[in-house]
């Protein structure tokens, strides 16, 4: 067995001559084996399942990249692949865009406003400041738990098996509601005992956790 990075570089040689069903193992192995993954090799990974005609498995690697490395670029590529096979999930439009380049800055934005927190707290107890300079960084503080709030990335699911049935409730006494295709992609809001807690047309259902993949 070769070691993981000659295994690695092995795998890019193949891949780099468009022999994708032999690169494909080694990639995984580096993903869901070795744990070494980055977003470029997710990103392979994507094209060379799409190149052997493996949708669901290109949607996901796709959905793994934009998870680690948030790009409107990615997005793009996840939604013409999901129009391709009319799934849902997938918006093209400019809010969507924009989320998408919110959530890339999301985490170096919160590192700058929870320390701009702390030097103020620090500075006001120094100074003593008075009422009125604890009212402003009151609203510093709303805008910080506004940021949290809005802009936070929200885990996605993807459904995993054909006949994926959504359903009003936790329950399979519940009122069905839909059936989703494979590579369906739904917004998680929650899980409650084997059931997923999902967004689905503008409305709350629920999937077995079975028959989706979370993403985050």
């Amino acid at each position: 067995m070769l070691p993981p990075v000659e295994a690695l570089r092995q795998a890019d040689s193949l891949f780099a001559a468009g022999r994708y069903a032999a690169a494909v193992p080694a990639y995984k192995q580096q993903v869901w084996q070795q744990r070494r993954t980055s977003p470029e090799l997710l990103l392979k990974l994507a094209y060379a399942q799409q190149q052997l005609g493996y949708y669901p498995a290109a949607l996901l690697y796709l959905s793994m990249a934009q998870a680690r490395q948030p790009r409107v670029r990615t997005w793009r590529q996840l939604a013409t692949l999901a129009a391709q096979h009319q799934l849902v999930g997938y918006p093209v439009t400019w809010q969507q865009e924009l989320r998408v380049q919110a959530q890339r800055y999301y985490y170096p934005g919160l590192q700058v406003l929870l320390g701009g927190a702390v030097v103020s707290a620090v500075w006001l107890l120094w100074r003593r400041s008075r009422r009125e300079a604890w009212l402003g960084y009151a609203a510093y503080v709303a805008l910080l738990g506004a940021y949290l709030h809005l802009l936070r990335p929200k885990p996605a699911g993807l459904v995993a098996r054909p006949g994926a049935a959504l359903m009003a409730g936790p329950s399979a006494g519940a009122a069905w509601l839909s059936t989703a295709a494979v590579g369906d992609r739904l917004l998680v809001l929650g899980r409650q005992d084997i059931w997923y807690r999902v967004q689905w047309q503008q409305r709350v259902a629920f999937v077995r956790a079975a028959d989706l993949l979370v993403v985050e």
